[in-house]
């Protein structure tokens, strides 16, 4: 958690106690000008036929509905104006924290001079950006809408393919110098109460200065922080939302993130992709036994390649084990430092991609796959089944739907290069003997990473991690994959013509 270090902001009992100054107007304004500092974006709007001021942010308020709604009628009606205004007006506020709170999410506060209470008028700015298909999350059938920063939207985006009520939403304000609003959406009845239970706890226990993306809540959440897997998932699909929903996940939102977060989470979630369940079982099954076996290719290939050229060249054909001892007759560097040089620009060239501008990313990678490529080649700096090993190993990693587990896949196989380098195909058995113990020991709020392998959860929990089967074969219920709800089928109505 994040701990208040000393001579920091944070607001005690006297700040939250303070009352609205009993006098005239000017002193309640200058009491709350006070409270935010001077700061000049806090417009005082003083009226000549009235006895009264408005005061409000001048970023946070859409002035068009103010200056309709209020200024208007309270220029062309006078007194009348602003008696039906505070007859009609149920927020009245004294305390100068709540009304600051309030001025801070989007409210105007009038002042008058029979009134001590600040009567608040509720007209928020909001700047948002279109409904927009995620561009990391791309499928080739299936919706193409995806989250937007505000909450709100979100949860319509939700509730648009869940109409049920039993959709359930609590709100939290994490970070006492940032007050950011966080979301959390699970399906009542279908999420395990200790599994909610367990979520609330932690979210409510958060003791932070500054909260301002889902990575904050993600650190903050997980049990194993020094895992190179990352134990929530991250999403920006609506649809993906709603599948995890339905099978008692808990979802998060953050204000001002696109992303959901998504927990408790399994290992075998992130070769999951809505595609499979939008294309005919057979298909999505083969898609996904591919990015299976990408995990593998991912984390061994350059492992093996180090292992068969230094300790067990008997295990190639003759034909290929001479092509290979050809390509690395003037190779200066060993295998090791070749693999870890050629892994390191790659992701240099990943990261500068990512970095630049589109037009210019297109080019980076022109230039690194091909002029780079070709040109330490030529040079006998790196030999040519090098250079085949870490392209697989680059296409395996980026086969997985979700890119941050495909990253901590080409980081993990750093240290698996390096026990084969010391001792060859031992080593990288000792090495995976001991990623799988780390996978079945980790748990995600109580639920094993490596559900439903770790532990064991019979073979009927097995049935849509492998293949996609038919939805009239898979007749489970929230509790195979560990995640758990009442009596609940998701797919128990679907029955084979």
């Amino acid at each position: 958690m994040y701990r208040i270090k000393k001579g920091s902001y944070e607001p005690g009992k006297q700040d939250q106690a303070e009352e609205l100054a009993v006098g005239t107007i000017e002193q309640r304004i200058s009491q709350i000008q006070t409270y935010f500092s001077n700061t000049e974006d806090l417009i005082v709007q003083k009226f000549d036929n009235q006895i009264c001021s408005i005061v409000y942010v001048e970023s946070l308020v859409k002035h068009e509905s103010l200056q309709a709604y209020f200024m208007t009628p309270m220029l062309e009606s006078g007194d009348r104006a602003l008696e039906q205004l505070v007859r009609s007006t149920t927020a009245k506020l004294t305390n100068i924290y709540q009304i600051g709170k309030c001025m801070l999410e989007g409210c105007c506060v009038l002042l008058t001079e029979n009134e001590q209470a600040a009567i608040i008028i509720r007209v928020p700015q909001s700047y948002e950006r279109s409904i927009q298909e995620p561009k990391d999350e791309q499928v080739i059938k299936g919706p193409h809408d995806g989250f937007i920063e505000n909450p709100v939207t979100n949860l319509y985006l939700l509730r648009k393919r869940l109409r049920n009520p039993k959709l359930k939403v609590k709100y939290f304000t994490m970070g006492k110098l940032t007050n950011t609003k966080v979301t959390m959406v699970y399906m009542d009845q279908i999420a395990l109460p200790k599994l909610v239970a367990e979520a609330e706890k932690r979210l409510s226990s958060v003791d932070s200065d500054y909260l301002y993306s889902v990575g904050n809540i993600n650190e903050l959440l997980e049990e194993h922080p020094m895992s190179l897997f990352p134990q929530t998932l991250q999403t920006e699909r609506p649809d993906r939302a709603v599948s995890y929903l339905m099978e008692g996940k808990i979802i998060i939102f953050v204000a001002g993130n696109p992303r959901a977060l998504i927990l408790p989470i399994t290992f075998f979630a992130f070769y999951q992709s809505p595609d499979d369940y939008n294309t005919r079982w057979i298909i999505g099954s083969f898609y996904r036994i591919i990015r299976l076996i990408s995990f593998v290719i991912a984390i061994c290939l350059p492992a093996i390649y180090i292992a068969i050229v230094t300790y067990h060249s008997e295990v190639l054909p003759i034909g290929i084990l001479y092509s290979v001892k050809v390509s690395l007759t003037y190779v200066p560097l060993p295998p090791l430092l070749e693999a870890l040089v050629m892994q390191t620009i790659l992701e240099l060239l990943k990261e500068a991609a990512i970095r630049l501008p589109s037009p210019i990313s297109q080019t980076i990678g022109i230039v690194g796959g091909l002029v780079i490529g070709t040109a330490v080649v030529e040079a006998q700096l790196v030999s040519h089944t090098m250079i085949v090993v870490i392209g697989l190993t680059a296409i395996a990693s980026f086969a997985t739907p979700i890119n941050e587990f495909g990253t901590s896949l080409r980081v993990l196989g750093f240290p698996i290069m390096l026990a084969a380098s010391a001792f060859g195909f031992f080593g990288i058995a000792i090495m995976l003997m001991l990623v799988f113990i780390h996978l079945c020991k980790i748990e995600t709020l109580g639920i094993p990473y490596f559900a439903p392998f770790g532990p064991f959860e019979g073979k009927e929990s097995i049935k849509d991690i492998f293949l996609r089967l038919p939805l009239w074969m898979v007749t489970r219920t929230s509790r195979d994959k560990g995640q758990g709800g009442t009596k609940h089928s998701l797919f128990g109505r679907w029955k084979r013509p």
